[in-house]
Parts: structure tokens; C-alpha cells; sequence
């Protein structure tokens, strides 16, 4: 029986970004890792977005948060700093913002091709490192289509309201488990994470599952005796 691990992100989070790559670490140690299944789920941080943000991010948080425009770009330093340790190169500065429903509906279409982690990687790299505007239909087919989709059908699908009921199937169950902010971790649909743990917590998470989906039988040969030491002492 495999380890059912399901991950709510949005493709513009950088947590998400982190916490994609800290769960691979932990997974990378994880003695059963061919035996976990991952699939990602949609979470929009935004869901009023227009297409495409005008002005930069900086300016972006500095409006929602309230702070000096400094103060965001100190705080995308750190981020950046942060991401670094895990493999990341943030580049907030080159940042697009835009809508990510479409995002994650090529992501769906993805799950369905075997390509869903390329793809959720792209879309990432895309975002927070290369200055992607995320939201442009366009640039959702040539980063999918980087990552190993068919251009012509991530294209024909962004033409269609297709897998639309399922980015919102993912909302709905995001609001059921109380899901307010991303990443958040769901495993055997038993353990939620919040955040982007260390890949210590997110590997011992693992072990939890996966121990508990095996439980040890213990096997009594024929007649029931056993020879065995117990009660700190021996009947010989």
C-alpha cells in the first residue's frame, strides 16, 4: 500500500517553492520513497487577480501590507537569501503577477499526461525566477510545454473552460480541511503539515504513515509456544 501524499501550493507562493524542494529532500531520504504517491493541488493566493499585475512586486506587497516599499524589498531579499539554501535563485525584481487559475488548470491536464511535478517545477522557475508573467495563456503553453506537455493541448484546453470544476473541486476540499494558507501537506489524509517544514519533519510525517499503513504481524508457530526471555529474567 502506497503513502498518498497530496500538496496544496500555488504556483506563485515561494513557501510553495520551498517546501516543494524540502519535502524532495525528505522524500530523497525516505527508505519507502518509491512507494509515495504525490499530487498537487490547486490553492489560488489571489483569486481576484486580473490576468496580468501591473507594476513590480515590490510595490505589489508594499500596497497590501501596508509597509514602505524598502521594507518589501528587504523582505524579498530575506525570502531570496531563505530559497537560496534550497536551490533556488528568487528573482522578485523580475517578478509578473498575474491570475494562476489557468496555471492551474494546465496542472490538472498535467496529472493526467504523468508530468504534474515538471510542470508545477516550471511554473515556479517560470514565476520566481525568470520573470514569467504567470497569468499570460501563452506563456502558460511554452513553460508547459518545456516540461513535457504538447503545446497543441495545453493550448486547445486554456481555449476551453476544461478542468475549471476540478481547480475548484481542489478549493472546496482546501476550505473542508480548514486549509488557509500554503503549502499545506496531507498525508493518507490523515496528517495535515502546514508550512514548509524542515525535510526532518516532513520525512518523520513519512515514517508516521507509513508504519501505521504496515503494522508489524507477529507470526506464533504451530501450538503457540515460544522460547523467550521476558519480565527482565528467564524460565530455564
Amino acid at each position: 500500500m502506497d503513502v498518498k501524499v497530496e500538496i496544496w501550493s500555488d504556483v506563485v507562493c515561494p513557501w510553495c517553492a520551498i517546501g516543494k524542494r524540502r519535502f524532495e529532500k525528505a522524500l530523497a531520504g525516505f527508505a519507502h520513497r518509491d512507494e509515495v504517491e504525490v499530487s498537487f493541488h490547486s490553492f489560488e493566493l489571489d483569486p481576484s487577480a486580473p490576468r496580468q499585475r501591473e507594476g513590480d512586486l515590490a510595490e505589489h506587497l508594499a500596497g497590501k501590507y501596508g509597509i514602505s516599499r524598502e521594507e518589501a524589498a528587504d523582505r524579498h531579499r530575506q525570502m531570496t537569501e531563505t530559497a537560496a539554501v534550497d536551490g533556488w535563485d528568487f528573482h522578485f525584481e523580475r517578478a509578473r503577477g498575474g491570475n494562476t487559475f489557468d496555471a492551474h488548470r494546465l496542472l490538472h491536464l498535467a496529472a493526467e499526461r504523468g508530468v504534474q511535478d515538471a510542470v508545477k517545477e516550471r511554473f515556479f522557475r517560470g514565476y520566481l525566477e525568470d520573470g514569467a508573467p504567470i497569468g499570460d495563456p501563452e506563456t502558460l503553453v511554452w513553460l508547459a510545454a518545456e516540461a513535457g506537455l504538447d503545446a497543441e493541448e495545453a493550448r486547445a484546453v486554456l481555449a476551453t473552460d476544461r478542468y475549471a470544476d476540478a481547480v475548484r473541486a481542489d478549493q472546496r476540499q482546501a476550505q473542508a480541511y480548514g486549509i488557509s494558507a500554503v503549502p499545506f501537506f496531507v498525508v493518507d489524509r490523515k496528517y495535515g503539515v502546514a508550512g514548509a517544514q524542515s525535510p526532518e519533519a516532513l520525512r518523520e510525517v513519512l515514517e508516521t504513515a507509513w508504519t501505521e499503513a504496515h503494522p508489524l504481524q507477529v507470526l506464533t508457530p504451530a501450538g503457540g509456544d515460544t522460547d523467550a526471555c521476558a519480565d527482565g529474567s528467564c524460565s530455564v
